[in-house]
């Protein structure tokens, strides 16, 4: 007998899953949204600059993200996907809190290195108040920072390092190695360059690695 098709035992039907060519393609317009909105805020940017860009037509961007707001939105959780995924302390390679901080501190430039972009874009968004990312930020940042100031807790309760307020920690680092890509003008002109070299982030690394970590009581 035929299953009636308002039949609620039926299997619920999967997801279609997204091609290599649709990724291939989304990762490249993501590539130059992220381009466009760093250059010209997100009032500034346009569909058409981000198409332009992108070497595409209009439409054919829209096919694969609807409107600006929705891409907007796209590179700013891209970018905090790969923070968020890189930057878990408890993962950080070593068992001391130095070696662990280290490595955190190295990958969150390394960020910064390699999406310039992308940082640029969360800062002007943070600086505006955060209007379209604030509940993802809730609901995916915060909980995966507090069980990373829950071990910093634990290691003063230790007494692996000195009292200091965990929070002011992160955002300490944060500032620090995001100033590598949303101020890179400046640290260029300054520098002299019309680009920061492999050896100016591994400068920059080192620096902050020493002044950090001998700052909360560990030793290089």
């Amino acid at each position: 007998m035929t299953k009636p098709l308002n039949d609620n035992t039926a299997e619920p039907s999967k997801p279609r899953r997204r091609s290599k060519t649709r990724i291939a393609h989304e990762e490249k317009i993501l590539n130059s949204a992220e381009f466009i909105f760093a250059s010209y805020g997100y009032t500034g940017a346009t569909v058409e600059k981000i198409a332009k860009h992108t070497g595409i037509s209009k439409q054919n961007l829209l096919y694969y993200f609807s409107s600006k707001d929705k891409l907007y939105r796209a590179v700013l959780e891209n970018i905090l996907n790969i923070w968020l995924d890189k930057l878990n302390l408890l993962n950080q390679e070593g068992d001391s809190p130095a070696e662990k901080l280290k490595h955190y501190i190295r990958d969150k430039l390394k960020i910064s290195q390699t999406h310039p972009n992308g940082s640029k874009v969360f800062a002007n968004e943070i600086i505006n108040g955060a209007p379209h990312i604030g509940d993802y930020l809730s609901n995916n940042l915060n909980k995966k920072l507090q069980a990373d100031v829950d071990l910093v807790k634990q290691w003063i309760a230790d007494g692996k390092i000195d009292v200091i307020d965990p929070y002011h920690l992160f955002f300490m680092i944060w500032a620090s190695t995001q100033t590598y890509a949303d101020f890179s003008t400046q640290i260029q002109l300054v520098l002299n360059k019309d680009k920061l070299t492999e050896q100016d982030f591994d400068k920059a690394g080192d620096f902050l690695c020493q002044v950090i970590l001998k700052g909360i009581g560990l030793k290089i």
